[in-house]
């Protein structure tokens, strides 16, 4: 490595500070996983209460007259957080809801769309042993290959900010995408259609041939088989450009 034309030299190690450096970047990273693992476990916890509180009417305590009140004022934010955590301990059974603070509230969560769907056949031994054994995204993963038959795709969410101001076209955007996708697909899934949209009209004109091909191929995948099957049917009839056309000379 050089840097202005000369030799970078490594930095004198200083084992002393390496080794103090290290150790609080192991201290801090141990840490974090203490509180997550606290917070999943104490939410779970949360949840039975709430269940109390909704069948002992304790909101009355408060001079509230009903429990989407009290959780109004408890869950500013998201009341649909409390409704999650109420529902792990009214659809797994009681040989679940023993070890759920094993498992966590993340993957409870989980367990319960495999209880809804299943009813009394939930094989609840198998699913709490998967539920201790897998990391909490592959766990997520096993109960949506599960329910759907489908093998699923790693994903990650996006946090992004945008000004009220732009909210109307993005979800008249995300609509209209909707509408042409079908209701079953999600918003990323319409996110993705006019990114490859926006691509494609992009680089249709002296662009890049690469990044055409990519958006054009994957707005492909979205239409409906009988549209592919068109799709490539007016493929395989549209007459060749003049840059296709071989010539021969002699």
């Amino acid at each position: 490595m050089t840097t202005n034309g000369r030799p970078l030299l490594s930095p004198k190690l200083n084992r002393r500070r390496a080794l103090f450096v290290l150790s609080k970047i192991d201290e801090i990273l141990a840490w974090e996983q203490s509180v997550e693992h606290e917070r999943e476990t104490r939410f779970v916890e949360l949840g039975r209460y709430l269940c109390e509180v909704r069948a002992g009417q304790y909101w009355r305590l408060d001079n509230l007259s009903s429990l989407d009140e009290f959780l109004e004022k408890r869950f500013p934010e998201s009341r649909r957080k409390a409704y999650y955590l109420m529902a792990i301990h009214e659809h797994l059974p009681r040989e679940a809801r023993r070890d759920l603070r094993q498992v966590g509230w993340t993957k409870a969560t989980e367990l319960v769309k495999v209880a809804r769907r299943e009813g009394q056949k939930f094989d609840c031994a198998t699913w709490m042993h998967k539920a201790r054994e897998l990391p909490k995204e592959e766990f997520k993963r096993e109960v949506e290959r599960h329910l759907t038959g489908q093998e699923t795709e790693a994903w990650e969410i996006l946090y992004f900010k945008v000004y009220k101001s732009q909210l109307p076209v993005i979800e008249q955007a995300l609509e209209t995408a909707a509408l042409m996708l079908g209701s079953d697909k999600s918003r990323g899934y319409c996110l993705e259609m006019i990114c490859a949209d926006f691509l494609g009209g992009a680089h249709l004109e002296n662009g890049n041939p690469r990044a055409l091909l990519l958006s054009i191929s994957r707005l492909f995948g979205f239409l409906p088989r009988q549209h592919k099957q068109a799709f490539l049917k007016q493929v395989q009839q549209a007459p060749k450009t003049h840059a296709e056309t071989p010539t021969v000379t002699g």
